[in-house]
């Protein structure tokens, strides 16, 4: 065994890290729930064999680094044992039909599991802490694989080849460092007046009626209208294309050829252009004046190819990529608004890039819906208006879907998926008088208006309190658990490598 003359290090700590990682520092463990433990590193390491493709078995793969130490899978290793573990629980089969995707998810897990225990350690080494020997020496003694009726078995511990005991020496010294990490992590003291606080964040509670418009409702008449003022961005046009990247010396000589006609257009695509249009002679098919705007980005220009008549010949022109010129297939003509595919591209541009103008006349029927409500009723003004009605069972505030409260998410009221983390509803839903209605909100792709119908408050209930001091240490655990495993999958130590490596290793 290694000499004993090393002492532990105090533990020292880091500067210029965020309040949550400065206790992580302060108090060095790792989460929870980890799927890898001492016995079975040793089971795994002496036991099972590598589950990868022949081809690779006994070498040595590298899925990335973290602070420049390989995150590698060999036979025995910490990655193994993940990998191992995982594949033995889902029971992985060859003859599923999904058993690569299965695998890259069974691997990826475990490639996440080898960089935050290689990030714990480079803490724990950063902090200055080192596992004693003695205790190294301790644990890897009442090791399974050195026990025989109970007891250690010198004979057992000898028979084991030199390599592979310094190897299970040094994963014990690791699953120690770990260890550490983590129990402290568990041990952290919660505030007596943590729970209180945070029960209290579950009151008020408001329940709601929902009137819902969605903005897919603006109407073919706004359509029209839209396009009537603005026809020369819909004007359809079939176009052809060559693109040149080299030079703009080259795509004058091209443009030459093919204007004085001693080349042909098709010709002079197909050999010389320098886009996916090669193989087509450079056919952009028929197309609606403003989607040219991104790559013709000078105005006039896009002006002079779409006013082009049948077979004429552009100007060359300066585009993102390099340098093009066109040529009219066909004369462009105004938008047909009967013509679905037509109609589906101009709605697709307003949604897109008119949102606003959607938005504002959406807002407006729910203003009108406001209005009839306040007048004939709630139920009444649905069934007039055509607006969706939704309910909403007591909610407490819970911003982002963040505290272990009723959430928007399990709510059951599909069109409000977007609104956990928009401030302005929670805004809405809290600040407006009970039985008044709210003004109209866009959340998502909706207009929503609502109506709170009844507030109370939970200050006093002790059996909610209970039930959440019971669970909130659990909570909180799944909480920190995740900040740790995020703080090290971000952190720019880590140079991620998992995909190209995994998929070398198969022939999809």
């Amino acid at each position: 065994m290694p000499s004993k003359d090393k002492k532990p290090a105090e533990k020292q700590e880091g500067p210029g890290k965020s309040e949550l990682i400065q206790r992580f520092k302060d108090h060095p463990f790792i989460f929870t729930g980890t799927v890898l433990i001492l016995v079975i590193v040793v089971i795994a390491f002496v036991f099972v064999p590598a589950i990868v493709p022949s081809a690779q078995r006994g070498s040595e793969l590298i899925f990335g680094y973290y602070n420049k130490t390989p995150i590698k899978y060999v036979p025995g290793n910490f990655f193994h044992s993940v990998q191992y573990n995982l594949s033995q629980q889902q029971r992985l089969s060859q003859d599923d039909p999904n058993y690569i995707g299965r695998l890259a998810q069974i691997w990826g897990e475990a490639f996440i599991e080898t960089a935050v225990h290689l990030g714990i350690q480079d803490e724990m080494k950063h902090a200055g802490y080192i596992a004693p020997e003695k205790v190294v020496d301790r644990e890897v003694a009442e090791l399974p694989v050195f026990q025989e009726n109970g007891r250690f078995s010198a004979a057992k511990y000898r028979a084991m080849d030199n390599n592979s005991r310094m190897n299970l020496w040094r994963q014990t010294q690791e699953s120690i460092t770990v260890d550490l990490y983590r129990k402290d992590l568990q041990n952290m003291q919660i505030s007596s007046k943590e729970v209180p606080f945070i029960v209290s964040m579950n009151s008020p509670k408001r329940s709601f009626d929902l009137a819902i418009h969605s903005l897919d409702s603006y109407p073919d008449s706004e359509i029209n209208s839209f396009v009537a003022a603005n026809p020369d961005l819909f004007r359809q046009t079939r176009l052809s294309r060559i693109t040149v990247t080299a030079s703009e010396r080259e795509a004058r000589q091209i443009h030459n050829s093919v204007k004085s006609g001693a080349s042909s257009f098709e010709e002079m695509a197909r050999t010389n252009s320098q886009d996916s249009l090669a193989d087509r002679g450079g056919d952009m098919g028929t197309l609606m004046a403003f989607e040219l705007r991104y790559e013709i980005t000078d105005e006039s220009s896009r002006n002079q190819v779409v006013s082009m008549a049948r077979g004429e010949i552009s100007d060359l022109i300066k585009l993102p990529y390099g340098w093009g010129f066109y040529r009219a297939d066909e004369t462009s003509y105004p938008a047909d608004l009967n013509d679905p595919a037509q109609q589906w591209k101009i709605r697709s541009y307003i949604m897109q890039n008119e949102r606003g103008r959607v938005e504002d006349w959406s807002i407006s029927e729910a203003e009108k819906f406001i209005a009839l409500a306040e007048e004939t009723g709630f139920s009444d003004a649905i069934y007039a208006t055509g607006f969706t009605r939704r309910s909403l069972d007591p909610i407490s505030i819970n911003y982002g879907n963040a505290l272990p409260f009723g959430s928007l998410a399990s709510a059951g009221v599909p069109e409000l998926a977007a609104a956990a983390s928009n401030q302005f509803f929670w805004q809405h839903a809290f600040s407006t008088p009970i039985n008044t209605y709210s003004r109209p909100l866009v959340v998502g792709e909706q207009i929503i208006v609502l109506l709170p119908l009844e507030e109370t408050h939970s200050e006093d209930d002790e059996d909610f309190a209970s039930m959440f001091n019971s669970y909130w240490s659990y909570w909180l655990n799944d909480i920190t658990n995740s900040a740790v495993r995020s703080m090290f999958m971000s952190s720019d130590k880590l140079e991620d490598r998992f995909e190209e490596t995994f998929m070398g290793l198969w022939s999809f």
